[in-house]
């Protein structure tokens, strides 16, 4: 295949690209895994998410990659690969230190159109070759095709029919049927599965605990803001106004939360508690039990997505002695605010983000606080943090091309990438961080120095982004102490190994959250959760999110969470699954 391909040398972008589509439709038309693998860098990766194959993996080396696409193409037709220069004209891009050709591009499946990105280096003899390589149905063709408007050009209405607000509320109340998907959590996550999976045709209801839409932000401590830019967070088909700030505000969150979900007519129960579930294999359905103020309601959808957050439930730790102190002990998620704690002690357990903005504003009312730290922890100042978010920052293509180049950067590239950048961000922030150490504070920056969106990824917290905590500290503002130094526990407070007392009205602890697969056993049985297993960090054979929106090892049970990008780009997943599924071209057991 190699003389089917012209040297790149001294050629432009788009004529490289196009040679090297030129070159794998030729391979794919073969079948020749040997003609695929002289496409690919030996450390060439394919990042497949449900494009070629109902399958959510990474492949890497280039004989691994050829191996699995030309098996996987063969069986659903992929052909026709063009690229797609009207959603981006291939350019030149650094990516992972590296220099590369980015090319957006098209193709066909049996399934559906497909679209994608690649990234090529230099080849042997001038010839370019692919170092990463994606792939994924093309969700918004696909709707489009098989979209049908209600017809509303005729202003003529019959006036004795329910308008549209009786419509809606007929539709809400569930009285004569069933959803084909019950979303339980309603925060930004089951949100954006509700509005994919109602746009490729699918009934479906959003239930959660909450009084109002939007209180799992609402509700939370004052000071709390969207840590990244706006540009990284928009919601599918209603971005934020340009009028909104770099950094959202909780309360902000809240009310777009309420209103994406009134304009985009999402059915969605408050004060509804999801009490558990059983799955019957004979009608595919579960059995669900709803409690909705007194009363009880049983729903039997085919599908559940569990969207209670990879980082939703409290965890209070068992912590030895505790019980020996007669003030009030909170954890950070019932911590409003710190206007009552003005001119009192208050101890805060841990050096995440919570804990560190919370102390910042017990701190601004005159408390007098201490933060322990139990284990190192990432610092990064909220600027330098958004280096690792900069595919979405600056001019640029539309945030839909932004999605499809960031999805395509595979887990071995992402992590070259971060440990450059977090070797970036140390450097801009050695100031602060020499004055943290100085003040005992201990810091770490992730597994092999890869930062915070890998640690987020594995453990769902473990960093703080600085908004003038991190000064506090290093000017002996707010007091540290590590965990280590603790005796034990009395009524006033803490007793320290020097022989010193710390006294305390409050102790908050900021001590994280469970992550979703704690609830299984609970919510589902010992069973469903044995054949699900873990759910969160990185599978090591696909390389991907265990279990995270695709099929599970429980037929019907899907998971959905993490930020706002990847709710965003990855809940579309989770509908193109469910209706192939429900149209028989999908089986719901993993193969």
């Amino acid at each position: 295949m190699l003389d089917k391909l012209k040297p790149a040398q001294e050629e432009t972008p788009d004529i490289v690209a196009a040679d090297w589509i030129a070159a794998l439709n030729g391979a794919l038309a073969t079948g020749s895994a040997d003609d695929l693998a002289v496409l690919f860098a030996p450390d060439g990766h394919w990042r497949n998410l449900f494009g070629i194959s109902w399958l959510f993996a990474t492949f890497s080396g280039r004989h691994s990659v050829a191996a699995e696409l030309s098996q996987r193409a063969g069986k659903v037709r992929a052909t026709g690969f063009r690229i797609d220069d009207r959603a981006l004209i291939p350019r030149r891009a650094v990516v992972a230190g590296r220099e590369v050709i980015e090319a957006v591009f098209t193709f066909d499946t049996s399934h559906g159109p497909g679209t994608g990105a690649v990234r090529l280096l230099p080849g042997a003899n001038g010839h370019s070759v692919a170092w990463t390589f994606s792939t994924m149905l093309d969700f918004d063709s696909i709707c489009d095709a098989g979209s049908a408007r209600a017809a509303d050009g005729i202003h003529a209405r019959d006036f004795a029919a329910p308008d549209w607000i009786e419509q809606r509320q007929v539709a809400r109340a569930y009285a004569d049927r069933e959803p084909d998907v019950l979303i339980v959590g309603g925060g930004h996550a089951g949100i954006a599965a509700a509005t994919e999976c109602k746009r490729i045709g699918l009934d479906v209801l959003i239930v959660d605990r909450a009084r109002r839409i939007g209180d799992n932000w609402r509700l939370r401590y004052r000071g709390l803001k969207l840590h990244n830019k706006t540009p990284v967070n928009h919601f599918r088909y209603l971005p934020f106004p340009q009028t909104f700030p770099d950094y959202i505000p909780k309360d902000k969150i809240a009310n777009w939360l309420e209103s994406y979900v009134d304009i985009m007519e999402l059915d969605f129960w408050t004060e509804t508690a999801f009490e558990g579930a059983a799955y019957d294999e004979t009608t595919q359905r579960w059995t669900v039990t709803l409690q909705r103020a007194e009363h009880t309601r049983t729903l039997h959808p085919k599908h559940i997505v569990l969207a209670t957050s990879v980082s939703g439930t409290p965890n209070n730790p068992e912590i030895p002695g505790i019980e020996q102190f007669k003030g009030r002990v909170l954890h950070s998620s019932k911590f409003a605010a710190g206007r009552e704690w003005s001119d009192r002690s208050v101890v805060v357990f841990g050096t995440g983000t919570s804990a560190h903005d919370i102390c910042q504003e017990l701190h601004a009312v005159g408390a007098d606080v201490t933060m322990v730290q139990r284990s190192p922890t990432m610092v990064v100042n909220v600027e330098p943090a958004q280096l690792y978010d900069r595919t979405y920052l600056g001019d640029g293509p539309p945030i839909e091309v932004r999605d499809i180049l960031n999805s395509g950067v595979p887990l071995p590239v992402m992590k070259i990438a971060h440990k450059l950048i977090t070797d970036e961000v140390k450097r801009l922030d050695a100031p602060l961080l020499s004055r943290l150490e100085r003040a005992g504070f201990r810091l770490e920056f992730g597994e092999d120095g890869t930062g915070w969106p890998l640690k987020f990824r594995s453990r769902g917290g473990g960093y703080y982004f600085n908004v003038g905590c991190s000064e506090l500290i290093a000017d002996g503002k707010i007091r540290l102490i590590q965990a280590a130094d603790i005796a034990g526990f009395t009524a006033d407070g803490l007793a320290l190994k020097d022989g010193s007392q710390l006294n305390a009205e409050l102790f908050v602890l900021a001590t994280g959250y469970k992550g979703l697969d704690h609830l299984l056993a609970k919510l589902f049985g010992d069973d469903v959760a044995r054949r699900v297993g873990r759910v969160w960090g990185f599978d090591d054979t696909t390389q991907e999110l265990r279990n995270m929106w695709t099929r599970t090892g429980q037929p019907g049970l899907w998971f959905t969470g993490g930020a706002f990008s990847q709710a965003r780009i990855y809940s579309r997943f989770i509908a193109l699954q469910i209706a192939a599924i429900e149209a028989g071209t999908l089986s719901k057991h993993l193969t």
